[in-house]
């Protein structure tokens, strides 16, 4: 017999693909990019675990919280209404603040990728794929396409959105600065404190309260496209 506390659960089924969407091994190629971290270890000092640990979170509340996971957000609600004017300019916006080539290959790389794995899940409509190709797709929208599909809240889809990008990021951390595993997983406790409030920031924001103002990380990110040695694609 169900209890009234089971009725507000999230269904399994959902729960579920919020997991995989937001796990390292989704075939979107997301473990490739450092997202100017590695150039940070280069020119920034970022030697240690405690000063990764800090770019982190403050890359998380200071460029995630107010640009992709305020966008992300938006975005599920448009395809769950189907506004496909809005998603277009959710997805212009996208790529208008991505300051540098490498940032928006990212972006249009992992949102094709992901494109191409809903095709294979029958959870996306054949219209809203046709739109998507329209765009061109960048990764947000297109989570957010794959994440309106749940009957999860907008609050559950940004979690899993901001733990999978903690998860790609920890680990672009573990491999350049070096770090051990186990540093690795304080980091990543440490940004699973951090993103329930940088999701409830994101989820306040109007659109024309969002913003992509990280003028030194599009620095560091126009450096490492000509970084003498590389691990990663940004």
């Amino acid at each position: 017999m169900r209890t009234p506390k089971d009725a507000d659960r999230l269904p399994a089924p959902s729960l579920l693909q919020l997991i995989w969407l937001a796990s390292p091994a989704l075939p979107v190629g997301g473990f490739s990019y450092s997202e100017g971290l590695e150039a940070g270890v280069d020119r920034a000092g970022v030697a240690t675990e405690k000063i990764a640990a800090d770019w982190l979170v403050d890359q998380l509340h200071l460029t995630l919280a107010r640009g992709d996971l305020a966008l992300v957000a938006k975005a599920i609600a448009a395809w769950r209404r189907g506004d496909l004017e809005h998603l277009g300019e959710l997805n212009a916006w996208v790529l208008q603040t991505r300051e540098t080539s490498e940032l928006r290959l990212q972006t249009e790389q992992m949102g094709q990728s992901l494109l191409q794995w809903l095709q294979n899940q029958a959870t996306a409509s054949q219209s809203q794929i046709d739109a998507c190709a329209r765009m061109p797709p960048t990764y947000p929208v297109i989570f957010a396409l794959a994440a309106s599909a749940t009957q999860a809240g907008v609050r559950d889809c940004l979690l899993a959105f901001a733990f999978g990008w903690a998860e790609n990021m920890v680990q672009a951390a573990v491999k350049s600065v070096p770090l051990g595993q186990n540093s690795g997983q304080r980091i990543l406790a440490r940004l699973a404190s951090e993103i329930p409030s940088a999701v409830d920031h994101a989820t306040r924001l109007m659109d024309g309260e969002r913003q992509a103002f990280s003028p030194m990380l599009a620095i560091l990110s126009s450096q490492h496209e000509t970084q003498y040695s590389r691990l990663f694609r940004s």
